[in-house]
């Protein structure tokens, strides 16, 4: 397989977005995760505290997923160094690490995704089961 410096440059713009859109998920964790601490502190439900409990969890989530992305990134960059001196060998296999730890950061956002997804299930069962008290009365 032949590898130039725009293999591995056609995967910067796709890191970008991924980066940005993991860091807007992680903005939008910490502002639910502030809202619920100042909730808590009014009022002590233990279901809060298993909420937060929830969002450190995929905020952990999101810091792995943002660090094996820039790990991806600074691969592409070292891969293109190696192409630019000549190293072709050295480049394929700074390359596959690259899409390696790309694969990673992907892998940690399904999962972060599985888990959003549930936490929101359990949020709709509950309204839904407010909502048939509400209806029996």
């Amino acid at each position: 397989m032949d590898i130039t410096l725009t293999t591995p440059a056609l995967l910067f713009s796709t890191i970008s977005l991924i980066l940005l859109a993991f860091t807007n998920r992680f903005l939008a964790l910490g502002s639910r995760i502030r809202s619920l601490h100042d909730r808590y502190q009014d009022n002590h439900r233990p279901s809060l505290l298993a909420q937060i409990e929830s969002l450190r969890l995929r905020v952990n989530l999101i810091r792995l997923m943002q660090l094996y992305g820039v790990a991806s990134l600074f691969l592409c960059v070292l891969c293109m160094f190696f192409l630019f001196a000549g190293l072709v060998v050295m480049g394929k296999f700074v390359f596959g690490l690259s899409l390696v730890a790309l694969l990673i950061s992907l892998g940690l956002s399904t999962r972060e995704i599985h888990i959003s997804t549930q936490a929101l299930n359990i949020q709709l069962e509950s309204l839904s089961l407010s909502q048939e008290d509400v209806d029996a009365r």
